[in-house]
């Protein structure tokens, strides 16, 4: 509680108040993390961060648990501290800054709305300790409220609202400081899956409305590809790859970025063919083609990655590998399928037919959907 207080400013003196409003109406250009890293003892949770945002883009921070996005999130924000880099607005380096010294605006994951104040005054509460008038923060909180679709629900407890409306309770709370940047630690985590599609449209609206910038951290990669114009995949408190969307989905530059973003099959062999940014590879009996991802010769050893619905029932022709069923689940216009190949390697199917667990099956490969990496991209 007392890193939330200090985050939406409470003992803020003249001087800070002057810095932030600077922040605010400046032409914040970028926000710029300069080999930015964080140690916990022996442990490094970010091991020297390089990356610029540009003012008014939406940035998605993408990885598995224990990656270093929510900490990465945490130094920009100032709740943690960094142990190495700078991180710098334009020409002004604002690591040293405290949270409350900054101005950014911070959703968390569990709300941190507080439970006897109504949502107006939860709103507001920033505004309050900022020393803005009554009546403005009241005007300027009612607005807020109504950016997130929240009209005539100022008068009563986060409790008596659902899990959606307090979350846009503290979206708005975040944004009626207009602060340059918002930051936004995984705020659909505690939704259900029907809340969450909502509120993803309901913070690009937002985010777009206001043109603001916001950095937001998520596990989830559907999330990612919705909201951000670019992703930032982390892994061990790296920088893995950037791009936008599309760019990450279709043509992911390592097998772990591409394992993360959906490329669950995986088969390794040899390479045995190369051919117009194409690479054949033999493995677990079969002979499989795919866009090469990188330089690759004949007699490396590659693996090739492709998506679930890119490897379906076929009648045995062209690009395609036996396996034997396993399971099989409806998914209302098709079933999805894991199967064993021959090297015992599990393969994840799609398929329009139900499969008996046990059967012989031959699974096609879209060969230009599919990834070939080499050993240095793994």
């Amino acid at each position: 509680m007392r890193a939330l207080l200090r985050a939406f400013g409470i003992h803020v003196s003249a001087q800070v108040r002057e810095f932030r409003m600077s922040l605010a109406s400046s032409s914040f250009s970028h926000l710029k993390l300069d080999r930015m890293s964080r140690s916990f003892g022996n442990f490094n949770a970010l091991n020297g961060i390089d990356l610029t945002i540009e003012k008014g883009e939406f940035i998605a921070l993408l990885g598995p648990s224990g990656c270093g996005k929510s900490t990465a999130l945490n130094c920009i924000a100032g709740l943690l501290g960094t142990t190495g880099g700078g991180i710098w607005i334009d020409d002004r380096r604002i690591d040293q800054l405290k949270p409350e010294d900054r101005g950014f605006g911070m959703v968390f994951q569990n709300y941190a709305l507080f439970p006897h104040m109504t949502v107006l005054d939860n709103v507001g509460f920033g505004l309050k300790m900022r020393g803005v008038a009554r009546d403005e923060i009241r005007r300027r909180s009612e607005a807020a409220l109504a950016l997130v679709r929240l009209q005539g629900q100022g008068d009563k407890l986060p409790g008596q609202l659902s899990g959606g409306q307090q979350q846009r309770v503290a979206i708005a709370r975040a944004i009626v400081i207009e602060p340059p940047l918002v930051l936004m630690d995984e705020p659909l985590s505690n939704l259900d899956a029907k809340l969450r599609l909502e509120m993803r449209a309901e913070i690009r609206r937002i985010h777009n409305q206001l043109g603001a910038t916001t950095i937001y951290v998520t596990h989830d990669q559907d999330e990612a590809l919705s909201l951000a114009d670019r992703i930032v995949v982390m892994r061990e408190g790296t920088v893995r790859q950037v791009g936008a969307p599309h760019e990450l989905y279709e043509s992911p530059a390592y097998l772990d970025v591409a394992e993360f973003m959906g490329f669950r099959n995986r088969l390794t062999g040899r390479v045995v063919a190369t051919e117009g940014g194409m690479v054949t590879v033999e493995a677990a009996g079969a002979r499989l083609t795919g866009r090469a991802m990188g330089a690759l010769a004949i007699g490396d050893t590659a693996t090739l990655a492709a998506r679930g619905d890119d490897v379906t029932e076929s009648e045995g022709t062209g690009n395609a590998v036996g396996a034997v069923a396993e399971t099989i689940e409806y998914r209302g216009r098709e079933f999805v399928g894991a199967a064993r190949a021959q090297d015992g390697t599990e393969l994840i199917f799609h398929a329009t037919r139900p499969v008996q667990p046990g059967a012989r099956i031959t699974l096609g490969v879209d060969a230009d959907r599919a990834l070939v990496y080499g050993a240095g991209r793994g």
